[in-house]
């Protein structure tokens, strides 16, 4: 079965507008500067990406989905289709953004390192990332309905969630020097119930099962977790915890 995540603009904006909406805090502690050359890594379709150029900075977008990059082409960006863990850029921006697209990468050293080659001396790197206990609820619920069909629920998980201790201690080894990093906990209001966002973000799940069996399984993880994540009201929030940093490429070593 096919479990690679993909990317649809049209469902991404319908179900996860919220990701670009709730960025706020993030692109406060980029603190964005006019004329600034900064890469958006993982821009997605664009939308934050075209706040910060209408800030005057001279964006970037990169992403590893077409469809996404497609989307934010037609908002006049300068976007461009690419793995986030192998960067092809040396040294040609004032800063890296990336707003929850980091947790998508499992090789973080390589995109680590990528982007401190992209940075340009004493560049910096500010992000905003899924962190340690980050949808914990939804998480288990997809990993324990896999596993009650006999198939590894684990092996699906396609996040990547460091700790504080474990992101810090990679960004110093690659050379950088954190400002700032902590563990943000960010209940996150749904725009429907968990079905839209189950739809967009668990498709690693959704594809260990053949087509006809995917409806059941998302309505049996619905169903266990309507008592953790509705509230009297009928309405539901996801279990977001997010890990959120800025960093300075050191101007010392070679790495």
């Amino acid at each position: 079965m096919n479990s690679t995540q993909t990317w649809d603009p049209e469902r991404y904006a319908r179900n996860a507008r919220f990701v670009s909406d709730l960025a706020g805090p993030v692109v406060e502690l980029l603190d964005p500067r006019r004329g600034e050359r900064i890469l958006d890594l993982g821009c997605g379709d664009g939308v934050l990406t075209a706040k910060l150029a209408a800030m005057g900075c001279e964006m970037v977008g990169v992403d590893g989905s077409g469809p996404q990059i497609e989307a934010a082409r037609k908002l006049g960006l300068d976007a461009r289709v690419m793995d986030g863990e192998k960067l092809s850029f040396d040294e040609e921006f004032d800063a890296v953004f990336s707003n929850a697209a980091l947790h998508w990468m499992r090789s973080p050293e390589a995109v680590i390192a990528g982007v401190r080659r992209a940075l340009r001396r004493k560049g910096r790197f500010v992000a905003e990332l899924g962190g340690y206990g980050c949808v914990a609820k939804i998480k288990k619920a997809l990993v324990d309905a896999l596993n009650r069909r006999g198939l590894d629920g684990e092996a699906a998980v396609p996040w990547y969630f460091p700790t504080v201790e474990e992101y810090s201690a990679l960004l110093k080894k690659a050379g950088f020097s954190v400002g700032y990093i902590a563990l943000v906990p960010r209940p996150t209001p749904l725009p429907g119930d968990v079905t839209g966002w189950l739809e967009t973000f668990a498709e690693s799940f959704l594809g260990r099962l053949p087509a006809a069996e995917r409806p059941a399984y998302v309505a049996e993880v619905r169903e266990a977790l309507r008592p953790l994540l509705v509230d009297a009201e009928g309405k539901w929030t996801a279990d977001y915890v997010r890990l959120r940093f800025t960093a300075s490429r050191s101007i010392v070593g070679n790495v």
